[in-house]
């Protein structure tokens, strides 16, 4: 009977191991899929200048309609998931993504602009779900004190979306065939299409795993010290630092295309995204490099290098230097790595039973990229794209500050 008792929180526990482990596996899986979304949103904004015929500030609308839809679901996907649990929330979002896929089949018939914003904006709504479940779900499969090393690993398979996106969009968007508007729209039709169909099937593994219910876990770690939402620094400040990192993430994304072939005057539009994809590798690399570096280096003291990094790198870029300039640009991509996730481990960490809220507000604060493409499309249309990336570069200082901040913090 004594050995009966002593092995069954052992077996107990490897139980709940085992099924974290899963539950990571699957959530990972995620953060690939949004990847690849928003690896082909970049190639598809200057896609459509030349197929569609709109300016850089009407592309800059791709990002507006993708980005702004993370700040109207976050907080109704948090109440749904308060309700019904993490594994719903995950589902749905699956489901609205498969369903702005298709709705590219209408949007590419008609060579419509509009329709498309408006299907990108379908497909960011469930992103914004899962988003909003996933980055959380994946800060509390384990030890908290490992929250920042585990998101950030599951969001270095973000990375891997990022890189092949690109790729995708370059093999098929700028295919020398596509001369005509229907041509040029075919492709795209096709490629969504086929991402509907993947994302469906992954909806259906998810539908038939069970997957541990952490609401109950949330609620039972701190409490929050009894302090409402917003005074938590830490949490307001991130809430900030998100804003601007995901502004200066998207702004940097969305004109590459256009910067390395105005500055690279040998690049085609094809050459120039895979590229992109070189920046999109540097950024998975930067990802797995820095989650195995946490090890070592505090998460805010690398958050602060990142972030002076980046400063310096902006700097050359908007110096627009031929060919200098442009291995530059890449080379932001890598220390843009961590930031998303590190800065949203940092603001949720410990709030207890207001992590999920919390959550929503931090995946709220994405509607920095809708913002950013619009201004910088704006500036390159009246001066140059290279003026318009001193403004991810004033992003990265209010980073910068929040790192610093958390980083005093963590010393005393």
């Amino acid at each position: 009977m004594l050995a009966d008792k002593t092995a069954a929180p052992a077996y107990a526990q490897r139980k709940t191991t085992s099924g974290f482990r899963l539950a990571f596996i699957l959530v990972t899986t995620l953060f690939f899929l949004w990847g690849l979304s928003y690896g082909l949103l970049d190639v598809l904004n200057k896609h459509f200048q030349e197929v569609l015929h709109v300016n850089k500030a009407q592309s800059g609308l791709l990002q507006a309609a993708y980005f702004g839809a993370y700040f109207i679901i976050a907080l109704p996907a948090g109440f749904f998931m308060d309700r019904f649990g993490y594994k719903a929330g995950i589902l749905v979002g699956l489901c609205l993504y498969a369903l702005g896929a298709l709705l590219f089949v209408p949007a590419a018939s008609a060579g419509s602009f509009a329709m498309f914003l408006f299907a990108l904006f379908v497909i960011a709504l469930g992103l914004g779900c899962l988003e909003t479940a996933a980055n959380p779900f994946a800060t509390v499969l384990g030890d908290p004190a490992g929250a920042e090393r585990r998101l950030n690993l599951s969001q270095s398979f973000n990375g891997l979306g990022q890189f092949i996106g690109p790729i995708i969009g370059g093999s098929l968007f700028f295919s020398a065939t596509q001369g005509t508007t229907a041509d040029g729209l075919s492709s795209v039709k096709t490629t969504y299409v086929a991402i509907a169909v993947l994302v469906l099937l992954i909806a259906f593994l998810f539908g038939r795993t069970k997957l541990p219910d952490i609401r109950e876990q949330s609620a039972a770690g701190d409490q929050g010290g009894g302090k409402g939402l917003w005074q938590h620094a830490h949490f307001t400040g991130g809430v900030i630092a998100q804003f601007f990192y995901v502004a200066a993430q998207v702004g940097v994304g969305a004109f590459f295309i256009n910067y390395t072939t105005e500055h690279w005057h040998t690049l085609s539009n094809q050459n120039a995204s895979y590229l992109l994809s070189v920046g999109m590798v540097s950024f998975m690399v930067g990802r797995f490099f820095s989650t195995w570096l946490m090890g070592f280096v505090r998460p805010a003291t690398l958050l602060v290098v990142y972030a002076i990094i980046n400063i310096v790198l902006c700097g050359v870029v908007v110096a627009g230097i031929d060919n200098v300039s442009v291995i530059a640009l890449v080379a932001i991509f890598f220390f843009m790595s961590i930031m998303f996730p590190t800065i949203f481990a940092m603001g949720v960490k410990n709030m207890g039973k207001q992590t999920k809220r919390a959550s929503s507000v931090m995946i709220m604060a994405i509607v920095g990229g809708a913002v950013m493409p619009y201004l910088m499309g704006a500036i390159a249309d009246h001066y140059n794209t290279a003026i318009s990336y001193a403004l991810p570069m004033v992003c990265f200082a209010v980073v910068l500050f929040y790192a610093l901040k958390q980083r005093a913090k963590a010393a005393n």
